[in-house]
C-alpha cells in the first residue's frame, strides 16, 4: 500500500537543542545551528522528513519568534532531499490555522495538528478545528494523542475528517493497534504509526508512515526497519525491532522528551536540557535510559558496528 500524500516514510519528530543564556526564556535559548546540522544528519541518514514544533520539539516553550525560525532553519536544512512537516498545535482553530499559515509561507510541505489543545473538544469542534487549517491549503496530518489533548481521534470520527479537503494522514498515539484495520475500513487516509513502541505492529496492519521519536538518535536503523517491513522482510524486521523496542518505550512516556536527548548524548549527538515544565530525568529514570539504550547500542554494535 502506497502512501496517497507526500506524508508518509519515516519523518522524524525532532528533539531541539538549547544552550545556555541568560537572557533567554529559563536561561536556555534556542541553538539554531545544532538545530540544522540535527536535521541535516537525520535526512542524510535515510530519514524522508523533519518534524519540527511537536511535543518532541517543546513547541509550548517557545516564544512566537523561536517557534517561527524554528520552522524556517529546517527547511533551509533539509533542502528539496525531504520534507518538512510542521507542527502546529494550538489551543484554537484561529492559533492552529495561524501557525499552518506561516509554515506554508516558510516552505513547509505539511502540517501536523493535534486537535485543540487545552480544551476538550466536542466532535464538531474538533471538526471545525480542522476545517479551519485545511483552509491554509497544506496537507494535513491529523494527530491523535488522547492521553495529552483528552479528546480521543475514534476511527468514525477520523473517517469524517478525511473528508475534510486537505486531511490525508491520521497520526495514531492511542497506543491501540486495532484501529488501523478498523479506520481503513471506514476511509481511504494514510495511517501513520505515532508510538514508536508499536510502530512494527501497525506498519504490519497497513501503516505507511512513522513519525516518529527514537531516529533522533537511530535514524538508519530505524529506517531500515520500516524499509524491511514495507518490503516484506519481515523476520529481519521483527528481529531488529525487537532489540530496539525497550528503549522505543520511552516513547510514550511522560518523560519521552528527555529520555530521548538522553539517547542521543549516549550515541554521541548532542542531545542537552529542556526548557520547563520539563526538568531533568530522575536518578531512577536516567538508569532505566541508561540500561535500555546502552542493550541498544550493543546489540547494534555486535550486529554492524558501522552503524553506531
Amino acid at each position: 500500500m502506497e502512501p496517497r500524500s507526500i506524508l508518509g516514510g519515516v519523518i522524524v519528530a525532532t528533539a531541539l537543542p538549547y544552550k545556555e543564556d541568560s537572557s533567554a526564556p529559563a536561561g536556555l535559548a534556542v541553538d539554531y545551528d545544532r538545530f540544522a546540522e540535527h536535521c541535516d544528519w537525520l535526512v542524510s541518514n535515510g530519514c524522508d522528513g523533519v518534524g519540527p514544533n511537536g511535543s518532541l520539539g517543546e513547541y509550548s516553550s517557545l516564544t512566537d519568534a523561536e517557534r517561527r525560525r524554528v520552522i524556517q532553519v529546517a527547511v533551509e536544512a533539509v533542502g528539496d532531499r525531504g520534507i518538512v512537516v510542521a507542527g502546529v498545535h494550538g489551543p484554537g482553530s484561529h492559533q492552529a490555522k495561524h501557525w499552518a499559515e506561516l509554515a506554508a509561507e516558510d516552505g513547509a510541505k505539511g502540517v501536523l495538528s493535534l486537535p485543540p489543545t487545552m480544551y476538550r473538544a466536542s466532535r464538531s469542534q474538533v471538526i471545525d478545528h480542522y476545517t479551519a487549517i485545511s483552509e491554509v491549503g497544506l496537507p494535513i496530518m491529523a494527530y491523535n494523542n488522547p492521553i495529552d489533548t483528552k479528546v480521543d481521534l475514534v476511527p468514525d470520527l477520523v473517517a469524517e475528517l478525511a473528508q475534510i479537503e486537505n486531511v490525508v494522514a491520521i497520526k495514531e498515539f492511542s497506543g491501540d493497534v486495532r484501529r488501523a484495520f478498523e479506520i481503513s475500513e471506514l476511509c481511504d487516509i494514510d495511517i501513520i504509526a505515532g508510538a514508536d513502541d508499536v510502530v512494527f505492529e501497525l506498519l504490519l496492519d497497513g501503516a505507511v508512515g512513522w513519525f516518529a521519536g527514537f531516529p533522533n538518535a537511530f535514524p538508519a536503523e530505524s529506517v531500515e526497519i520500516y524499509n524491511l517491513v514495507r518490503s516484506g522482510r519481515i523476520d529481519e524486521a521483527r528481529e531488529l525491532y525487537k532489540a530496539l523496542v525497550a528503549i522505543f518505550r520511552w516513547d510514550s512516556r511522560t518523560e519521552f522528551v528527555q529520555a530521548i536527548k538522553l539517547s542521543m548524548e549516549m550515541v554521541g549527538r548532542y542531545g542537552g536540557p529542556s526548557r520547563p515544565p520539563r526538568g531533568p530525568l530522575t536518578p531512577e529514570h536516567e538508569a532505566g535510559v541508561r540500561a535500555d539504550m546502552q542493550r541498544a547500542i550493543d546489540y547494534l554494535a555486535a550486529r554492524q558496528p558501522a552503524l553506531v
